[in-house]
């Protein structure tokens, strides 16, 4: 194949958004268990901001960030036979690596997932990071189905998912949100919505729930905030952290022996087998499959030009909006 040249915006140092530069490289040769892929959308994420702001100890001048993206397969690696030049791919990429801020990637080809025929490639963009930790942070539960579960913060892009999978797996589900989400997810099944904003807000909860504590809690605003909801957990509840962790238990051991769980989906590059990524990555085409269907929703899309990548990702920085932002290669 003939050398082959992308556009990318690269880090140079912590700061924000916009200090990305813009600039061509040759793309290198794949690997034997890569693919390459020609980018057609990019999903922006909170993490991708983050990473910018903080860096990353891989990171060096120059590193493409990104890690949610769409596309077609352009060139295959020798052992990559079974994936066809030509197909549909969406993928989450591994933040030590070049990402998806590029109009071309590189993966490992055990690393992607197939986009079906009816689902576009700007709602498959928008799927990887959110809707994966949503559904690794519902597995962590055994038999859900049935439990008092909370989900606090469930107005962004991963508790709206994770609603909807809890839902439909059969528990009772709560929810704390601002106040313009309710009647969405009242619409869906919630059997109770409360504004975080309400200083009350815990008391409010507990009111509509007989009993008062929950089987399950999943928090997706920090491990500090994760630890502040042990209160609302029933014994041998659940408590699940997806933004950060809940470093120490603060309860007394002997006592309702909550367990607590972390969610890192990014740590499936480096520490997942082979088995345990093939399997993520047959989930998502599963669940990639129940959108295309209209059986789960995405959030509502923001999309702007590669060109205006940047202030894009610094526009959804700092805006509390629960639109989902992606970029147009």
């Amino acid at each position: 194949m003939n050398e082959i040249y992308s556009k990318a915006w690269c880090w140079q140092h912590r700061g924000e958004p916009e200090d990305l530069i813009c600039k061509e490289y040759k793309i290198r040769e794949v690997e034997d268990d890569e693919v390459l892929i020609k980018n057609t959308v990019i999903g922006l994420n909170p993490v991708d901001w983050k990473l910018i702001s903080s860096g990353n100890p891989s990171w060096v001048k120059d590193q493409i960030p990104g890690v949610d993206g769409a596309g077609i397969v352009i060139k295959t690696g020798k052992k990559m036979k079974r994936i066809q030049i030509g197909a549909r791919v969406c993928y989450h990429s591994d933040l030590t690596q070049a990402g998806s801020f590029s109009t071309h990637t590189i993966l490992k080809g055990n690393r992607i997932m197939h986009i079906p025929e009816k689902l576009s490639d700007y709602a498959a963009a928008a799927f990887p990071c959110p809707s994966l930790t949503a559904w690794q942070a519902m597995q962590k539960i055994p038999d859900i189905g049935n439990k008092n579960v909370l989900i606090s913060g469930a107005g962004g892009s991963v508790g709206y998912f994770l609603t909807q999978l809890i839902l439909n797996a059969g528990a009772k589900v709560y929810i704390t949100a601002d106040l313009q989400h309710h009647n969405e997810f009242y619409k869906m099944g919630v059997s109770k919505a409360v504004d975080y904003k309400n200083d009350d807000w815990k008391n409010e909860i507990k009111e509509a729930l007989p009993g008062g504590n929950f089987d399950v809690i999943f928090d997706t605003v920090s491990g500090n905030h994760a630890s502040q909801l042990l209160d609302l957990a029933a014994y041998y509840g659940h408590i699940v952290a997806i933004q950060g962790r809940v470093d120490t238990n603060p309860l007394p051991p002997f006592t309702t022996c909550v367990s607590l769980h972390e969610i890192a989906l990014g740590a499936f590059h480096r520490f997942a087998s082979e088995k345990q990524t093939v399997q993520l990555m047959t989930d998502g085409e599963k669940l990639l499959q129940q959108i295309s269907t209209g059986k789960l929703k995405l959030r509502d899309q923001k999309i702007s030009n590669f060109d205006r990548l940047p202030s894009h990702l610094a526009e959804m920085k700092h805006t509390n909006s629960s639109y989902k932002y992606l970029i147009e290669v």
